[in-house]
């Protein structure tokens, strides 16, 4: 009954570009078809300014669908109309049947629908931290762009980089409200843990590099 961190459907064959929405982020050197996007939240629309409209797969929280915060209202605004190949909606806890009415309300389509509730969030941490976090509390909770790691990790890519993910930055992309941004301390845990443990974790922001200790993808 254990469960097992969420499958992709095919291998990732090429570097993996995880798209957070923080401020400010950067193109990954050499970017083009051969690189996979996982995007989080609104900041697909930092992907579809490098030619990739459709990515991968995207990672959106469970508020971002009817939520009425500014963070949400923002998030629905700019994936209006838009379209990704996977989408995990984290911990929905309502039915299917309202999640695809949610999301039909602002027009964001997809080939693919899964839901990610609590354990499959745990069983990737588990998988790669070699620890369990139940995230009982704020102190223990990771954001969507670690989840998003996670999920490329557990999959099998070869490389993962980063871009618009800077745990010490705060605002978003998609709106200017300047929101500060939760987490801050678990995310640069677990960037630093996973890049001293050896696993192929990068970044395309020079800024994040220094702050992080994560090596610069220089392709």
């Amino acid at each position: 009954m254990k469960p097992r961190p969420p499958a992709h459907s095919q291998p990732f064959t090429g570097p993996v570009v995880v798209v957070g929405s923080a401020p400010v982020s950067t193109m990954p050197a050499g970017f083009d078809a051969s690189f996979h996007v996982i995007s989080v939240n609104g900041s697909q629309q930092v992907c579809e300014t490098w030619g990739r409209a459709i990515p991968d797969v995207a990672i959106m929280q469970f508020n971002q669908v009817e939520g009425q915060t500014v963070n949400a209202q923002a998030v629905r605004k700019v994936l209006n109309g838009k379209a990704t190949g996977y989408l995990y909606v984290m911990r929905w806890p309502k039915s299917m049947t309202r999640l695809k009415r949610g999301l039909a309300a602002f027009d964001y389509s997809y080939n693919n629908l899964k839901i990610i509730n609590r354990f499959g969030r745990m069983s990737m941490f588990e998988a790669l931290m070699g620890r369990l976090n139940v995230e009982i509390d704020d102190d223990m909770k990771f954001s969507n762009g670690m989840t998003a790691v996670f999920y490329a990790l557990t999959n099998g890519a070869k490389a993962v980089i980063l871009t618009g993910i800077n745990p010490d930055s705060s605002g978003h992309i998609y709106n200017d409200a300047n929101l500060k941004r939760l987490h801050v301390g678990t995310d640069k845990d677990i960037l630093q843990t996973l890049n001293k443990r050896g696993f192929p974790l990068f970044t395309a922001d020079p800024e994040v590099a220094k702050a992080t200790g994560l090596p610069l993808w220089t392709r």
